[in-house]
Formats: C-alpha cells, sequence, structure tokens
C-alpha cells in the first residue's frame, strides 16, 4: 500500500492512497434523484432509466475491461447495501455476463445520510428552514443537516475504507460517497469536494494516479 503525505495546506484534503485499479460507478437514477429529493440512506429503488444507465455502464465496463484484458476473477465487486446499489450492481454483473450475485457489501460504503431532510427537496425546505440553507450554501462541506452527516463526517469513515482497498475493485456506490473518495484520492480542495458533478451513466477508473471515464 503506497501512502502519499496529505499537502500541509488546510484547505486540501489528504492523498490517503493510490490503489493500482480502482473503479467506480454510481447508481442508475431513482424516482427521488428525478425529482430532487435528498435520498441520503432512504433505500428508493432504481426506476425505468436507472436499470437501463446500470446496464449501460455493465456494458461499458465490459468494453473496457475486453480491451485491458483484464479478467473477471482478478477483481474485487463491492457495493453499498443499499437497494439501489445492490440492483445496479447485479444488473451491471449481468451485462458482463457474470453471477449477478457474486459480490459483496460494505456498510461503509452508505451515502451520506441527511438525516430528517431525506425525502425533500431544498425548494421545500428553504420554505420551512430557509437559515440552515443559508448555512448549507454557506459550507456545504462542513454543514450537518438536523439528524444527518456532513461531508467532512462522511470521509471520516470514507477514508478507512479506501484505505483498505488493496486489490483491483469494482464499486457501486453513491454520489456523495463518491466525491470524497475522489477527494482523497486527488487531494482536492474540501470547498470543491460536495460540488463534484457525479453522472449515473459514467464508468469512473482510477489508475497510473489519475480518473478516466470510460
Amino acid at each position: 500500500m503506497t501512502i502519499l503525505q496529505s499537502a500541509p495546506d488546510t484547505g486540501l484534503l489528504p492523498r490517503l492512497h493510490d490503489p493500482e485499479l480502482l473503479i467506480f460507478i454510481r447508481h442508475g437514477q431513482t424516482d427521488w434523484n428525478a425529482e430532487g429529493r435528498m435520498q441520503g440512506q432512504r433505500d428508493i429503488p432504481l426506476n425505468a432509466t436507472g436499470k437501463a444507465q446500470a446496464t449501460g455502464n455493465g456494458e461499458r465496463l465490459k468494453a473496457f475491461l475486453e480491451a485491458e484484458n483484464i479478467p473477471l476473477d482478478m477483481l474485487d465487486f463491492v457495493a453499498s447495501p443499499l437497494g439501489r446499489t445492490r440492483m445496479t450492481m447485479e444488473l451491471l454483473r449481468s451485462a458482463l455476463g457474470a453471477d449477478p450475485a457474486t459480490y459483496r457489501l460494505d456498510d461503509q460504503l452508505k451515502e451520506i445520510t441527511f438525516g430528517d431532510w431525506e425525502g425533500h427537496t431544498l425548494e421545500e425546505l428553504a420554505d420551512v428552514e430557509p437559515e440552515l440553507i443559508v448555512q448549507r450554501r454557506a459550507d456545504k462541506w462542513g454543514f450537518v443537516p438536523p439528524g444527518g452527516e456532513s461531508y467532512e463526517m462522511l470521509t471520516g469513515r470514507i477514508g478507512p475504507w479506501l484505505r483498505s482497498v488493496d486489490r483491483p475493485s469494482v464499486v457501486v456506490s453513491h454520489g456523495g460517497v463518491f466525491r470524497v473518495v475522489r477527494g482523497l484520492l486527488e487531494g482536492l480542495e474540501k470547498t470543491a469536494t460536495p460540488k463534484l458533478d457525479v453522472p449515473q451513466d459514467k464508468v469512473f477508473v482510477w489508475r497510473d494516479g489519475r480518473f478516466e471515464v470510460v
């Protein structure tokens, strides 16, 4: 395991680890994603678009692995235990021609929780808790929703997981989790990390010290 030293600038995340190969896929779309609702750890299923995205990502991953001559049995397949990530993984593995049920779960890969805000849109919350919305806008990294987690808190559980990645892996997890994983791999600014875009129809590949999208 290669440990990279963190930068002295406290505004940057430490570069914790440089895995040989880490393939990250966000779960497909749910109705709450489409409606702009804060989903967090609520167990919302994939919709038809999300299922198509998951299958499409499996096809993209298959083409990438074949082009790079990477066998499936070289990879550790691991997912968040929420239903939308499990379904994404199973559709993805089916598209790879693999047993859809052969993967493992890791609780650390659950999405950031928004606590009492889950199920609501920001527009709805702005009508009832406008001062908290202003606080969140000013400091999305450190802001803690009522009963929820901040991105800073999420980093506290994703960091140890990332350090534990010791073999080439395919990970199906969530948008918030990917933002933190990317921030820790690239040593990004804390303020920029929660704003990273994480499309649901892309495969993110970390190797040679950088991400590429396939």
